[in-house]
């Protein structure tokens, strides 16, 4: 009688799709709530027409973090997570308790200044940085130090912009046809897209710190201080605004222009440091031979894992290509794990991660060994003469 073979274990699959089914279920009443909210207000025409110009801003914004994301990537759920909140549930909380402030400031106005500086800012920037902050109680291991708190800041944010952008955009489009649609449009979209961002990155480098310290009072206070200055910002941003509406291109050129470029700076500083990161750590396992100097230069470098992949592919074909980017996913991972040892964060699933990590990146960077890949660079690391990177 032939032996039964057991059965896989089907639970974590059914627990996955049970998980994936609620969000879709929570996040698809959030946003059509939202979009209802705003056909009541505006029509149906001017929603539409809200809704399609606001996708520059996805266009725009999201980008720019998948940027940031290059060299350790979070786990797409996750970053579409942060996304849909910012989206779904953080603009429909949003909403409704703006709508209360206002209330209890006057019930008899409708439109107050006072709600849009001492309201919004603390409403808008608690419900964008609770998504961050659910993913850092859930996956505090996927966050690996601040440029993974300002991807999931900033992509929540970027999802919060785009549907607020629906809701002025429409409004715009309601009260003065195609001219409030393209003055709103000159604006928020094409002035003034990473507004939301530039403040909720704020609490995104508060729960990166929190996510990574072995001091366990900076795991509290780190987001606490974070959000501060996302409040903080927001609200000097709207006091600007409210204070210059009839000078409004001098606020730009004075606060909001500033602030982009110095919010532009902290984006490229961050991920050099996250380079910077991977090459240390990962420098780390030269001695003991596990790594050479060439791929640590590799994996450091944004520009060099391109030639890498794009070698990979032209001498071994689709396989070799694919092996090459496990084994730049795997380096990076580790390099984050590295840190995470180094900083006294020893327990044992961080040192089995350590290992498996180790026996993976040795599987990859097997087939590569030897060959011209890594003759384009010395033995300090500097690229020199011979194939030029693509």
């Amino acid at each position: 009688m032939p032996t039964m073979q057991p059965r896989a274990d089907r639970r974590p699959l059914l627990r996955k799709w049970l998980y994936g089914a609620l969000g879709a279920l929570v996040f698809g009443f959030g946003g059509v709530a939202m979009l209802t909210l705003i056909g009541i207000q505006s029509g149906v025409t001017a929603t539409v027409l809200g809704f399609v110009l606001s996708l520059i801003v996805v266009g725009v914004v999201v980008p720019v973090f998948l940027w940031l994301d290059r060299f350790e990537r979070e786990p797409p759920w996750m970053l579409v997570f942060a996304f849909l909140w910012g989206a779904c549930i953080a603009t429909l909380g949003a909403a409704i308790l703006n709508d209360v402030g206002s209330y209890l400031i006057d019930p008899l106005r409708d439109q107050q200044p006072g709600v849009a500086v001492w309201v919004a800012p603390v409403v808008e920037e608690s419900m964008k940085g609770l998504g961050p902050l659910i993913l850092l109680l859930l996956r505090r291991r996927e966050i690996d130090g601040v440029v993974d708190g300002m991807v999931y800041a900033g992509l929540t944010a970027a999802g919060f912009a785009a549907v607020e952008d629906i809701v002025y955009l429409a409004a715009g489009y309601a009260d003065s046809g195609d001219k409030g649609l393209v003055a709103t449009f000159i604006v928020r979209v094409l002035m003034s897209p990473f507004a939301h961002p530039m403040f909720t990155i704020c609490t995104g480098i508060g729960i990166g710190i929190a996510a990574t310290t072995p001091h366990r009072w900076l795991r509290f206070v780190a987001p606490v201080v974070g959000w501060c200055c996302a409040v903080a910002l927001h609200t000097v941003w709207n006091l600007g605004a409210v204070l210059s509406q009839n000078g409004w291109l001098i606020f730009y050129i004075a606060l909001q222009l500033p602030l982009f470029l110095g919010f532009l700076a902290l984006i490229v500083l961050a991920r050099r440091h996250e380079a910077r990161t991977i090459a240390v750590e990962l420098g780390r396992y030269v001695g003991p031979g596990l790594l050479s100097p060439q791929e640590v230069t590799m994996l450091a470098s944004v520009k060099e894992r391109r030639y890498a992949v794009a070698w990979a592919e032209r001498h071994g074909g689709k396989r070799a290509q694919r092996e090459m980017r496990e084994f730049q996913e795997a380096g990076s991972e580790l390099a984050m794990i590295r840190a995470r040892l180094d900083r006294g964060q020893t327990d044992p699933k961080t040192v089995q991660a350590e290992h498996e990590l180790l026996q993976l990146v040795g599987r990859r960077r097997a087939q590569f060994l030897g060959t011209a890949l890594y003759r384009y660079y010395d033995d300090s690391g500097i690229t020199r003469g011979g194939e030029q990177p693509v």
